[in-house]
């Protein structure tokens, strides 16, 4: 690998770095309850990274943000599907990977992830690409949040080149489907993957812009919502939902089978899942309930920023 491309893989290891001591920060003054457990580890292949769990706090029941920057000699699968002529060569992988379970039933999950590849084709020539994106899986679902977490993606996106935000915002509606439930996992925002235009420092501009968008109106949504009296019937439907969350991660979720498939840090790479969730068979919501509305209302791809509330929509359970 040439110098130059060195000092690229340098700025974007001292950029996620420092993502991720930032939303650490941000979580703890949201939540002075919640214990950080820090690990360091190295991957046998090569690399390693930083795990960090927030666990048991008033707010955030289990939280964590991950950095890792792993090398191999070999691209598994999950990461050549669309890139076939880089199976089998050598790659360098890193990025951050936030999801935070509040403790709260009316405060939503979310999920961020920005990473960065790199690997040679067959004839040698470096290839890079940048992914990553951010989505939100509320259990009481506000329609206010939902579109001002669709305008903050669309503003991420509207510097970074024209039709971004509806792209982008599809192909998360695409990706977090629950097929087998015919569900959306939550309420979307943006998914991107192979992004390499227009040259590495437009790509890398775009990847900061999610990342700093989240930053931002998360932890922002986690303060209003988190702290609101709530009853035993809202809990049970949150680990209800947390199951559907369990399933998509274990089933369809890509990182997670591209970290299991390189061999990567199996703790972390599970980090994602909830502390604790439940399945209960055959339950289907009281009609016209705040969750039957969950099911009517939220979890299918709609135009946020177009779409009229619907006049039916309870008011907020909180």
């Amino acid at each position: 690998m040439s110098t130059h491309e060195e000092s690229r893989s340098a700025t974007v290891r001292e950029y996620l770095a420092d993502l991720q001591e930032r939303l650490l920060k941000r979580f703890g003054e949201i939540d002075t309850t919640a214990v950080l457990r820090r690990d360091t580890w190295e991957r046998p292949g090569g690399g390693g990274g930083v795990s960090a769990v927030l666990e048991g706090g008033d707010v955030i029941e289990k939280g964590g943000v991950n950095f890792s920057d792993v090398r191999g000699s070999e691209l598994p699968p999950a990461a050549t599907k669309r890139r076939r002529q880089l199976a089998g060569r050598p790659f360098r992988a890193m990025g951050v990977s936030v999801v935070v379970h509040p403790r709260n039933p009316f405060a939503p999950t979310a999920h961020m992830n920005v990473r960065y590849f790199e690997a040679c084709d067959g004839s040698g020539a470096p290839v890079f690409w940048f992914g990553g994106g951010f989505d939100l899986t509320p259990y009481y679902p506000s329609w206010s949040d939902t579109v001002a977490w669709h305008r903050a993606a669309a503003e991420a996106c509207a510097p970074h080149g024209t039709g971004l935000y509806p792209r982008y915002k599809a192909a998360c509606d695409r990706y977090f489907l629950l097929p087998h439930r015919d569900e959306t996992r939550g309420v979307g925002g943006l998914f991107f993957d192979d992004v390499n235009e227009p040259g590495f420092e437009g790509a890398f501009a775009f990847t900061r812009a999610a990342g700093e968008t989240f930053s931002r109106i998360y932890p922002a949504l986690l303060e209003q919502r988190a702290r609101g009296p709530h009853t035993d019937h809202h809990r049970r439907f949150q680990l209800y939902r947390r199951g559907r969350y369990t399933e998509f991660n274990l089933l369809y979720d890509r990182g997670t089978l591209f970290g299991l498939q390189s061999g990567g840090r199996t703790e972390s790479i599970l980090m994602s899942l909830p502390p604790v969730a439940r399945w209960d068979y055959g339950w289907t919501p009281a009609p016209g309930s705040h969750e039957d509305a969950l099911y009517r209302h939220f979890l299918r791809p709609r135009d946020w920023l177009a779409e009229e509330q619907p006049a039916d929509l309870p008011e907020a359970a909180w």
